[in-house]
């Protein structure tokens, strides 16, 4: 189904079509032009594949802050059950300083003693050369490295300056390449920072093009915060889009203010087809204590299951894993989708014994 992204509102009861700002009815043949111009556009940045890549984050993303030592044993069944579902690409750890990262400091046990799925990718975080050695050594065929757009945010979190995390990308990036391993780039930040506020889309086109051409085969767009609209996501992805190909890119999209689907389902509009989630909503925002994280991915397959995209993801077996590593941390699912699944079943279930 098209949607015109514009003032123009079509009224039902009247036949006509209304601008919401003046009330007034607008001509026929501007609806049309409108929508030719809105279809062009689209056509531009389309791609014909109905399939979305899920990239699930859960096990490392989502579990690196939580405050409690999570069971290496619980962190290698909730990697092996994604991927059992039919995730495509399971984020499994993080190759960084247990001093820092304290959650992540098993990553040598969970890579080496998960069972890997074939056709199952595993990609691991690593921040610097020490932590893409490390991967090597333990197995890994994949690495994951991030910038943010802002001088603030890298300073705050990484202690470099933005030239200085791209420089440490790029060695990242050259050390992995030339051991034969793909890299994956996330950019923090795309849609607003902490500390900055409003970041320019022309900043983050600029930053993803710099990766696409040191080597890195897809470029993760980090709404870290949460504080995108569809409205921001698409007037960042005009200007990505114009340097980096629809299919080398993904988006990373936090739900602190309910806006996580919108904005992922105006990507879909772009023509992206890759989108990082995490089972259970895992992950908060360390900026808005309270606030719900990551999206959660029984919400993102409910929303493209619905639009009739292909994802090869089983629902249930995911809304069944978010239930049950929820359980493991103590606490109910972040997921809207699967809080409804649940109940819907257990009603059934109640339904059946009477």
């Amino acid at each position: 189904m098209q949607r015109l992204t514009t003032p123009l509102l079509r009224s039902a009861t009247r036949g006509v079509l209304f601008n919401q700002a003046s009330e007034r009815p607008v001509p026929w043949s501007l609806c049309a032009s409108l929508a030719d111009r809105c279809n062009e556009q689209r056509a531009a940045y389309s791609t014909p594949s109905n399939f979305v890549k899920i990239v699930e984050v859960g096990p490392r993303d989502g579990l690196q802050n939580e405050k409690q030592v999570i069971p290496t044993p619980v962190k290698i069944e909730l990697i092996e059950r994604l991927a059992e579902a039919g995730l495509p690409v399971v984020e499994a750890t993080s190759f960084v300083s247990p001093k820092w990262v304290p959650q992540m400091g098993d990553h040598v046990d969970v890579l080496t003693k998960i069972a890997k799925k074939p056709g199952v990718s595993y990609p691991v975080l690593a921040p610097n050369v020490r932590g893409v050695e490390g991967a090597i050594k333990a197995g890994a065929k994949e690495v994951a490295m991030f910038a943010a757009v802002t001088e603030t945010f890298n300073q705050k979190n990484t202690n470099c300056s933005t030239q200085e995390a791209m420089q440490r990308l790029k060695e990242v990036t050259s050390t992995a390449l030339d051991n034969g391993l793909k890299v994956r780039g996330y950019i923090s930040c795309v849609l607003g920072c902490p500390y900055e506020g409003a970041v320019d889309p022309q900043a983050v086109a600029a930053m993803a093009k710099e990766m696409y051409e040191v080597g890195c085969y897809e470029i993760s767009l980090g709404d870290t915060i949460g504080v995108g609209t569809a409205g921001s996501m698409s007037r960042m992805l005009e200007q990505v889009l114009k340097v980096v190909p629809a299919e080398a890119l993904a988006v990373h999209c936090h739900d602190t203010y309910g806006q996580a689907l919108a904005n992922i389902l105006k990507a879909l509009d772009y023509g992206i087809r890759v989108v990082d989630s995490s089972v259970a909503g895992l992950g908060g925002c360390p900026y808005a204590p309270g606030a719900k994280g990551n999206v959660a991915t029984e919400d993102v397959v409910y929303m493209l299951n619905g639009l009739g995209y292909q994802t090869n993801v089983d629902l249930d077996s995911l809304v069944e894993i978010g239930r049950w590593i929820s359980e493991k941390l103590g606490r109910e699912t972040n997921s809207r989708a699967a809080a409804a699944l649940l109940v819907s079943k257990a009603r059934k279930l109640q339904q059946a014994k009477l």
